[in-house]
C-alpha cells in the first residue's frame, strides 16, 4: 500500500534513522560574511531556469483558471471583467514573493551571529537532504516542517541555503505584513502572504490556488508551508488544515505533472524562544499582534541559553504512490480543468487522510532531549507522592528506565552521555529555566505540592473487553489527538505487540494477563492518560452547570470554570496542571509528544 511508506507498523525497535550533523560547528570555525557571500549554486527541478517574478505573476493573471473566475464573478457582481482584473492583479500584488539572493545573503549573515548566540548546535540529518536533493531534480517538492516557533521557516532557509538547495517559497500569514520593513524583507526572502480566511471569496481563492500550482508546475521552487496551519503552543501536533494540500495535489490529481514530492520535516527544539509567551496565551493572555518594535524589545532572548535544535528531513512521499488504488484520476477527464470544482467524497478523503499520516511521519522523527524525560519524571513522581521530593538514585534509575521504556516504544532519543552525577543533572534543568530545585539530595518540582494522579486498577481482561475500551477512548479524542482515520485495530495491534515485546503483556485467546514487570510500565501508561480524562470530566461539569456557549466564548469560560472552583476549594490543585493539558493532543500509544509538552508547566506554574 502506498500509504505504508508514511505510516507503517513495522518493529519500531528496529528502526534505523540518519545520523545528525552540527551545522553551526563550521559556522563558529570560519568567517559569516564569507558564508553569506558564498557561490550559491542549487539543483533545480528537471534543470530548469526560474522565471523572473513579473512573469510568474504574469502567467498567474493570464491562467484559464483565473480568467473563468473572472468571467464569473464579472457577472455576479455586475463589474466589467477589466475591473475584475485589476482587483485580481492587487491581490497578487499584496501576496506574492519576491525572491531576491541579496536578501538572502543579508539573512544568512544574521541568523548565523543569532543562532550562535542562541542554540548550541543545530543539528540536520544529512542523508535526509541529500534524499531532498534529489527530489527536487526529479519532482516537484513540497515542504511541511512541523509547526512549534516562528524561528521554523527561518530556520528551514537557513539550512537550505547552508547545503546549497533550493530555497523554498513559504506560505505565511498576513499578520507579518504589519511589521515594517522586517515585513517586506521575509517578502524578498521567498515569503508569500495570504490571508487568515477568505471564506466566499472565488477570486481570492482563484488568484491564490493559481499561484501556488503555477509555481509548483513550473518548478520555480519547492513550496512549503505547514499542515498544521499555526503554531502549536503546547509542542504537540495540531489537526491538519487541508486548504493547502489539497492545492498543491491538484496539478497530479488532474494529470498537469507525472508526481509530486511531499517530505515531511520534524523540528524539535530544547527550548523554543515563545515558551514563556505560550504559557501566558493558554492562561488566556491574548496574543500580541506581531511588530518590529515588539521583536526588537524580545532581543533580551539573546542573553538566554536555548540548547540544540534537531532537523530531520523525511523520506519524500510520492503522491502518485499515495494515491494508488485510492483516487481514480480519471474523474477529472470529465471536466475541463479550468473549471474550478469542489472536491468529491473520495478525494477530501484521500487528502484528510494523507495529511494526518504526514503528521504522524512528522512526529516519528520528533527527536526527545534528556531533560525532557527528567521533567516527566518529575511531574509524574510528584503528583503521585504530593510534597515529597525523589531522592537522587532514585530519580535517576527512573530516568533510565524512562529511557530505555521510550526507546523500546519507537522514540527518537538524544541522549548525549548524561551521567550520574547532581551537577549534570542540576544543569540540564537549570539551564532551561525550569522551576526545579535540588536540596540535600532530593528533587522536586516549585509549586507541585497539590497535583495528584490516580492510576487505574490493573487486572485480568478479556481482549474484547480491551479492544472496546481502546476504541471508545480513541473515538472520543479524535478530534484530540493525531489518530490515523481508518486506523483503530492497527493501532490497537501495534499496542499489543509493543506490550507484548516488552514483556509488559501476555496474551492468549482466552485473556490479556499482565507480567511481573508489566505491571510499572502499564501503572506509568495510566498516568499518562488519566489527566485527559480527569480535563474531559471537568468540561463535562461545567457543561452541566452553564447555558450554551459559542466556540469562542467556550475555553475562556472552562479556564474561568476551573479558576473558581480551585479558589473555593472544591476542585483539587491539581487542576491548576489541567488549565495546560486540557488543550493538549495526546495518544497513549505515542507517550513520545507528551513528554516534549511535558515543559510548559514550568513555565505556567
Amino acid at each position: 500500500m502506498a500509504s505504508e511508506a508514511v505510516y507503517s507498523h513495522r518493529d519500531p525497535m528496529l528502526k534505523k534513522r540518519d545520523d545528525f550533523e552540527d551545522i553551526l560547528e563550521e559556522r563558529r570555525n570560519s568567517s559569516d560574511l564569507r558564508y553569506a557571500l558564498k557561490c550559491y549554486t542549487p539543483v533545480l527541478y528537471k534543470g530548469l531556469t526560474p522565471c523572473k517574478v513579473s512573469e510568474l505573476k504574469q502567467m498567474v493573471l493570464q491562467s484559464d483558471q483565473l480568467g473563468y473566475v473572472i468571467t464569473q464573478v464579472s457577472k455576479e457582481k455586475g463589474m466589467t471583467t477589466d475591473e475584475v482584473t485589476g482587483d485580481a492583479a492587487a491581490i497578487l500584488e499584496e501576496m506574492a514573493q519576491r525572491l531576491q539572493l541579496s536578501t538572502v545573503r543579508f539573512f544568512a549573515f544574521t541568523l548565523s551571529k543569532v543562532f550562535k548566540t542562541l542554540f548550541r548546535s543545530i543539528c540536520v540529518n544529512e542523508e535526509g537532504l541529500q534524499r531532498l536533493q534529489q527530489a527536487i531534480h526529479n519532482h516537484p517538492v513540497v515542504l511541511l516542517p512541523s509547526h512549534r516557533s516562528y524561528m521554523d521557516f527561518l530556520l528551514m532557509s537557513y539550512i537550505l541555503y547552508t547545503y546549497d538547495l533550493a530555497l523554498p517559497v513559504i506560505a505565511a500569514g498576513m499578520d507579518f505584513m504589519g511589521m515594517k520593513v522586517v515585513g517586506e524583507m521575509l517578502r524578498m526572502s521567498g515569503a508569500f502572504f495570504i490571508r487568515r480566511s477568505f471564506g466566499g471569496d472565488k477570486l481570492y481563492w482563484a488568484v491564490f490556488s493559481e499561484y501556488v500550482k503555477i509555481m509548483l508546475k513550473n518548478g520555480y521552487a519547492p513550496v512549503e508551508f505547514f499542515l498544521e496551519g499555526t503554531r502549536s503552543r503546547t509542542a504537540k501536533s495540531l489537526t491538519p488544515k487541508l486548504g493547502l494540500l489539497n492545492i498543491v495535489m491538484d496539478p497530479f490529481l488532474k494529470g498537469e505533472v507525472f508526481d509530486i514530492s511531499l517530505v515531511p520535516v520534524s523540528i524539535s527544539y530544547e527550548r523554543t524562544l515563545e515558551e514563556a509567551l505560550y504559557a501566558r496565551e493558554l492562561l488566556g493572555v491574548p496574543k500580541p499582534k506581531e511588530s518590529t518594535s515588539g521583536l526588537f524589545k524580545a532581543r533580551k532572548i539573546l542573553s538566554e541559553d536555548y540548547g540544540s535544535i534537531h532537523v530531520y528531513f523525511g523520506q519524500p512521499v510520492s503522491v502518485r504512490s499515495l494515491a494508488e488504488s485510492r483516487v481514480n484520476r480519471s474523474q477529472f477527464n470529465l471536466i475541463p480543468r479550468h473549471i474550478p470544482t469542489r472536491p468529491s467524497e473520495e478525494i477530501l478523503s484521500f487528502v484528510n487522510d494523507s495529511a494526518y499520516r504526514l503528521v504522524r511521519a512528522q512526529e516519528e522523527n520528533m527527536v526527545l532531549k534528556p531533560w525532557v524525560l527528567l521533567a516527566f519524571v518529575l511531574l509524574q513522581k510528584q503528583a503521585a507522592e504530593d510534597k515529597q521530593g525523589t531522592a537522587l538514585d532514585e530519580f535517576t534509575e527512573q530516568a533510565v528506565w524512562l529511557r530505555d521504556l521510550s526507546r523500546h516504544y519507537g522514540a527518537f532519543l538524544h541522549w548525549p552521555g548524561l551521567g550520574r552525577s547532581a551537577s549534570e543533572k542540576q544543569h540540564r534543568l537549570s539551564c532551561l529555566d525550569t522551576k526545579a530545585e535540588m536540596g540535600e539530595g532530593i528533587w522536586r518540582i516549585l509549586g507541585m505540592e497539590g497535583y495528584m494522579i490516580c492510576g487505574g486498577d490493573l487486572c485480568m481482561c478479556l481482549p474484547e473487553e480491551i479492544y472496546n475500551g481502546f476504541s471508545f477512548l480513541r473515538n472520543m479524542f479524535s478530534n484530540e489527538f493525531i489518530l490515523c482515520p481508518g486506523a483503530t485495530v492497527q493501532d490497537f495491534e501495534e499496542a499489543c505487540y509493543l506490550l507484548v515485546k516488552t514483556g509488559a503483556l501476555q496474551i492468549n485467546q482466552q485473556e490479556v494477563l499482565i507480567t511481573e514487570r508489566g505491571h510499572r510500565t502499564l501503572a506509568f501508561l495510566t498516568s499518562v492518560l488519566d489527566p485527559f480524562l480527569q480535563g474531559y470530566q471537568v468540561v463535562c461539569r461545567f457543561l452541566c452547570e452553564e447555558d450554551c456557549l459559542t466556540e469562542k466564548q467556550f475555553i475562556p469560560a472552562v479556564r474561568k470554570f476551573i479558576i473558581k472552583h480551585l479558589l473555593t476549594g472544591s476542585l483539587p490543585k491539581c487542576f491548576l496542571f489541567l488549565l495546560v493539558i486540557f488543550i493538549f493532543k495526546h495518544s497513549v500509544l505515542y507517550a513520545n509528544d507528551y513528554m516534549l509538552s511535558a515543559h510548559v508547566y514550568f513555565q505556567v506554574d
